[in-house]
């Protein structure tokens, strides 16, 4: 099943683009997109805004750091610096998702694809290019779902 903004029906529904509202940390997000361009941002008040944003305005607002994290391989959250590649800025991302999973659309979506295998071919692969590669997203996604469903016996 591919993921992405421009795919339909559920698909399109669990991208990081569409608006759905989690809190993470005590920040309101108003999309996964949002909070994902804000790891970009060192400066909290900066953070809480761009999780405010939903689908391209937010990624439009996280590409004017990309040559800063980029170059340091650095992302933050709440004053802490998590290098790109570590496990805990992946465990940071993990979390992210577990939160998302506690709005109730998103869940049912998630939880609606059974076992479909997914796909995200217009994310980029790469770590060092992304703060959530395609293989990570499509993963992240899988294992959520799988735990939702344990959750539910």
């Amino acid at each position: 099943m591919e993921i992405g903004g421009n795919a339909k029906g559920v698909g399109g529904r669990l991208s990081n683009f569409t608006a759905r509202s989690f809190i993470f940390y005590g920040v309101q997000c108003a999309s996964m997109e949002g909070l994902l361009q804000s790891f970009k941002f060192d400066k909290e008040h900066i953070q809480v805004e761009v999780c405010n944003l939903v689908g391209i305005a937010a990624k439009r607002r996280g590409q004017k750091r990309n040559k800063a994290w980029k170059q340091k391989q650095t992302l933050w959250w709440k004053d802490v610096s998590y290098p790109r590649k570590s496990t805990e800025y992946r465990i940071l991302v993990a979390k992210a998702f577990i939160a998302l999973s506690k709005n109730e659309k998103f869940k049912t979506d998630l939880l609606s694809t059974n076992d479909a295998v997914f796909t995200h071919r217009i994310g980029k692969r790469k770590e060092a290019d992304t703060v959530l590669p395609e293989r990570e997203f499509c993963r992240l996604l899988t294992n959520l779902r799988r735990t939702l469903k344990e959750n539910e016996k």
